[in-house]
């Protein structure tokens, strides 16, 4: 059992309970889903930037990133339906608690002058989005084979129904949320 999950069970949950005044354990919210998108603009010319970003995020996540492509055209984009124009991931049970610890012990202290996640990120029904400007600051990324920087998205959904739950149990997995 990764170690975050287990620290849920037994300190989370308890701890939630007592301050929201669940009656029944289930109503505790807990971790539903972290979605990772890597939208790559550059990927309508340069096809193989689209490789090594795949590549990126099947070693960050552990498991391999579905192809996104275009939904319409856009002239100005020059981007036409059906490109391949980005990755995404969706890491669900054992994944993703250890993806999570991951981020929060190790990825998040080594972003440059950090100071706390924004805690206008939830989007009121419960779910956190943050975002990385670089894939570096995950350290199975070797800063050597990199041939481009690029940011990615990270969505935290949770089966939390306010933002104030939705917190507290992010807050108490260890983010550290900017006051």
């Amino acid at each position: 059992m990764p170690r975050l999950k287990d620290t849920y069970k037994t300190e989370i949950v308890p701890a939630m309970m007592q301050k929201f005044s669940y009656k029944n354990i289930n109503q505790v919210p807990r971790l539903e889903k972290i979605v990772i998108n890597m939208g790559l603009g550059e990927a309508k010319d340069n096809p193989k930037a689209l490789d090594s970003a795949v590549e990126d995020l099947t070693v960050i996540a552990g498991q391999k990133p579905v192809v996104t492509t275009a939904k319409k055209s856009v002239a100005n984009f020059k981007v036409r339906e059906g490109m391949k124009i980005g990755a995404k991931v969706t890491l669900r049970g054992d994944r993703m608690y250890e993806f999570i610890d991951k981020m929060i012990s190790i990825a998040i202290p080594r972003v440059r002058d950090f100071r706390g996640l924004s805690p206008k990120s939830f989007d009121g029904r419960g779910n956190f989005a943050m975002g990385f400007k670089e894939q570096l600051v995950f350290p199975e990324i070797e800063y050597d084979k990199v041939d481009a920087i690029r940011g990615m998205d990270i969505i935290v959904v949770t089966t939390a129904q306010t933002d104030e739950e939705a917190r507290e149990l992010l807050t108490q997995m260890g983010m550290p949320f900017a006051h």
